[in-house]
């Protein structure tokens, strides 16, 4: 119970810090719950996507949406990408890179990051609320961005020479995590009578595959902002895929 007390404490704004302390052990410890949280997360947006467009537009409910995403979750992840995207884009050397990434300013790279990110988001959630089996996406695309991590931190090692939550993090977690993903998509698959949500899980491999290689190129490895950056990258990759796989209206 501690283990996924620390997981909910880590990826959301919930106060649930209060029942018990936890330490950076206790978070790698408690990454194999990443994507349960995430199912967790998606169901308080559907819930709240589902009283919300009773009475309004569906591009203000999507934009509520993402405003919402941010709030539960501290805009952890967005604040990835946006150092993220500063440090690859204006860093010519491991060291620049890393070193931008450590500044929290925002830089044009990751300012042009976040516009785009949510654009694209508020414009995929607006598509996706129109179709059928929307909850089910809604539900199963936070679970897949934070099961991403799992995948990470299984395969790649840390790029700071600093000690890090992240290397606790291993091929354990993956196993566990990707057991509680799998239920979650057996789940889906037998609600929605669909595959789709597996071609989104294949997406999110290929953009995680994709990403890892790149920052093992750039910087030897990963760091807790590439993480984050590549939850985005694959968040969006599946709300892509949900509404191109063609969830019938």
């Amino acid at each position: 119970m501690k283990s996924f007390l620390a997981a909910l404490a880590f990826l959301t704004r919930l106060p649930v810090g209060r029942l018990a302390a936890f330490d950076a052990a206790d978070v790698a410890r408690s990454a194999g719950w990443f994507p349960l949280i995430g199912v967790l997360l998606g169901m308080i947006y559907s819930l709240a996507a589902a009283l919300l467009k009773i009475c309004l537009p569906l591009e203000v409910v999507a934009v509520l949406l993402v405003i919402l995403d941010a709030l539960a979750t501290g805009a952890l992840h967005y604040d990835g990408l946006a150092d993220t995207a500063d440090g690859f884009g204006g860093g010519k050397s491991r060291e620049d890179i890393l070193r931008i990434m450590r500044d929290h300013a925002i830089g044009s790279y990751g300012g042009m990051a976040l516009a785009t990110l949510v654009a694209l988001k508020v414009t995929a959630y607006a598509a996706l609320l129109t179709r059928s089996n929307w909850i089910a996406a809604l539900i199963l695309t936070p679970a897949l961005g934070r099961w991403s991590i799992l995948l990470l931190t299984a395969t790649l090692p840390y790029a700071r020479p600093s000690a890090s939550a992240i290397d606790g993090m291993g091929k354990r977690s993956l196993l566990w995590g990707t057991g509680l993903m799998s239920v979650a998509m057996i789940a889906a698959r037998i609600v929605t009578t669909s595959v789709r949500a597996w071609i989104a899980m294949a997406a999110v491999v290929a953009v995680t595959a994709a990403f890892g290689f790149y920052c093992r190129r750039r910087i030897g490895g990963i760091t807790g902002d590439t993480l984050g950056a590549n939850l985005q990258l694959c968040e969006s990759a599946a709300l892509l895929t949900f509404i191109w796989a063609g969830y019938p209206r």
